[in-house]
């Protein structure tokens, strides 16, 4: 139990002295296989990585990022808030229910949550701000909305997982839309509650600004390329015609030509996003390899025996188990980024809940639901941070954080129903 624990007490450690988190567990692990194992253990740890790496679902997360990248560049999220704010302007709340299912639709043509948070920020908001909505529920709803792209798919945190734990992507992008559609269920039923017992929390917008029906319907054009595109790349992996791989080089070809069919397609545009990929691909890289090598060397010296002895300890049996590791998660979420915390969590943790007895999937989708819990939870979740770079200098920090408490409520309900109504969140896997 000593040399588990003391892994975990130098890992720690290098996070706290602001190694990255990649060449943290890298460098931890390197440490224990030669000390322990010697060149042995050296080239142990490299032949296991290079079995990770050499892994094909890993290929689409290049193109799933450039294909987030063309689109981001992309009038996309413009578009798509302006036609739901026509359609949504008598409904007190209207703006903000707009901001979540423009936020669910721009995670399915993007899969980036920085794209859905600083998109609807820039657009969605001064329109809040200018019909006098509470600000808690203005920052609330971009903050809930944006981050849906972790887990409406396509999700690369959920390629990275999938990859990770043996379990299938197509799966899991299924599962997702169960849980995202959940959660947009949750969080404008919280809106339109709130709007109803207030009635000035967020009015409604005055009758001579309120799209007529003919504009109402002609701004549904802006709906038919993105609807296409979700179709097209997401029902070809969804229905098994593609691998996720092949699905998502359809996804990037097809942000090419949704960029050319909107007159929006330039060499400059094409090159920022190639660059962009490059670099974000390339941090998820180092990001995989260095977590299986702690991995590796975590389970060859019983570190995965002594954490599944620990949890057949617990009381409460394999529930208290459960719970105990969902609560491991939600705290590392707290203060790590979501994908070294896959790495770092998953191949640790997921194995146990498997061997308790729980279906494979079914806990990816639960996993998945804890990190869109890790994006806005304080005081390290990424769109807090996405949100304060683009807000006036008068939206304190804090205040951001609050906005978001009640939508991590809403997310925590999300997973307690998941849990005790466990077709909530896969039934769409078990459609196909």
């Amino acid at each position: 139990m000593f040399l588990p624990m003391l892994m975990f007490v130098l890992l720690f450690g290098l996070f706290v002295c602001g190694v990255p988190i990649s060449f943290a567990l890298a460098s931890v692990a390197a440490c224990f296989a030669y000390l322990l194992w010697g060149t042995n253990g050296m080239m142990s740890l490299i032949q296991s990585t290079w079995g990770t790496m050499n892994n094909f679902t890993l290929m689409a997360v290049p193109l799933f990022v450039f294909m987030a990248m063309m689109l981001e560049k992309s009038t996309l999220v413009e578009d798509l808030y302006n036609a739901f704010y026509k359609w949504s302007g008598p409904v007190r709340g209207g703006l903000a229910m707009a901001s979540i299912i423009v936020g669910a639709i721009i995670g399915a043509v993007s899969g980036v949550v920085a794209a859905g948070i600083i998109g609807m920020g820039l657009i969605a908001l001064p329109q809040m701000d200018r019909y006098k909505y509470d600000r808690s529920i203005s920052l609330g709803s971009v903050l809930a909305g944006g981050t849906l792209g972790q887990l409406i798919p396509p999700s690369l945190n959920m390629i990275i997982y999938g990859a990770v734990c043996s379990v299938s992507v197509g799966g899991l992008f299924a599962s997702g839309i169960s849980a995202g559609l959940l959660l947009v269920f949750l969080y404008c039923v919280y809106i339109f509650v709130r709007c109803l017992l207030n009635k000035n929390l967020c009015p409604s917008l005055p009758p001579s600004e309120r799209a007529t029906i003919r504009e109402k319907f002609q701004s549904l054009k802006a709906l038919i390329l993105p609807t296409a595109l979700i179709v097209t790349c997401l029902g070809a992996i969804l229905t098994g015609v593609t691998t996720p791989t092949e699905g998502a080089a359809v996804g990037a070809l097809g942000a090419v030509i949704f960029n050319m069919v909107c007159k929006r397609f330039s060499w400059a545009i094409f090159k920022d996003s190639a660059i962009a990929t490059i670099k974000l691909s390339a941090m998820v890289a180092w990001m995989v390899a260095c977590a299986n090598s702690f991995g590796s060397i975590f389970a060859g010296i019983g570190g995965n025996r002594m954490i599944m002895e620990l949890a057949l300890q617990m009381p409460g049996g394999k529930w208290g188990a459960l719970f105990a590791s969902m609560m491991f998660i939600f705290f590392l979420g707290m203060f790590l980024e979501t994908a070294g915390l896959i790495m770092l969590a998953a191949p640790i943790v997921t194995p146990i809940i498997v061997k308790l007895g729980f279906e494979p999937l079914w806990w990816g989708i639960i996993f998945m639901t804890l990190l869109q819990c890790a994006y806005i939870s304080p005081p390290f979740g990424l769109s807090l941070f996405y949100l304060k770079g683009i807000t006036p200098e008068d939206v304190s920090l804090m205040r951001i954080y609050k906005a978001g408490l009640p939508f991590l409520a809403l997310q925590v309900i999300g997973i307690v129903l998941m849990v005790l109504f466990p077709m909530l969140g896969v039934w769409a896997a078990k459609m196909l």
